[in-house]
C-alpha cells in the first residue's frame, strides 16, 4: 500500500465524494499493473479490460482512476494505471461483481501478472492532474 498525504481544498472533490475539510490526508493506493495476454485472447481481453475501467469509474467513488493503455510494440502487454482513494477503497474495488466478473473472465486470457506498488515523486503535481481532469468535459 502507498499512503499519500495531501490536502484538499473544499470545493474540490474526489470520485463522487465531497472532501469538506481542508486539510484531510488521504491514504491513496497507487499501482501499476503490468499484464501480458495470450494472443489468442487479445480482442476478448480489450474488451474486458476496457469494460472494467468504465464500469469502475463509473459506479465506484473510491477509484480515483483505472487506466488501461496497451503497448504500441507488443500488442499483447498492458499496462493499467490504478489509484484508489485508499486501502478499503481497494478492498471493495475487489470484491464488487464486476470486478469478479472481470478476473473469472480474464483468468484464461492472461499470461503473466505483476502488480507494481508506485510512489510518486511529486504529490503535489496529482493535485494539479486532478484539477486539469476535473475541468475537461
Amino acid at each position: 500500500m502507498v499512503v499519500l498525504p495531501f490536502t484538499i481544498n473544499a470545493e474540490e472533490n474526489v470520485g463522487q465524494d465531497m472532501i469538506r475539510n481542508d486539510s484531510i490526508n488521504m491514504e491513496q493506493v497507487i499501482r501499476i499493473a503490468d499484464i501480458e495476454v495470450y494472443p489468442e485472447y487479445l480482442s476478448d481481453f480489450l474488451k474486458a479490460a476496457k469494460e472494467i475501467a468504465a464500469t469502475s469509474i463509473r459506479e465506484e467513488a473510491g477509484v480515483v482512476c483505472l487506466f488501461p493503455c496497451q503497448e504500441k510494440g507488443d500488442s499483447t502487454r498492458f499496462r493499467i494505471v490504478e489509484i484508489y482513494a485508499s486501502q478499503a477503497a481497494y478492498q471493495h474495488h475487489i470484491q464488487t461483481s464486476h470486478f469478479l466478473l472481470y478476473k473469472q473472465k480474464t483468468l484464461k486470457m492472461v499470461r503473466t501478472l505483476k502488480l507494481n506498488d508506485v510512489t510518486p515523486l511529486n504529490v503535489e503535481d496529482m493535485t494539479i492532474l486532478f484539477k486539469r481532469v476535473k475541468g475537461i468535459k
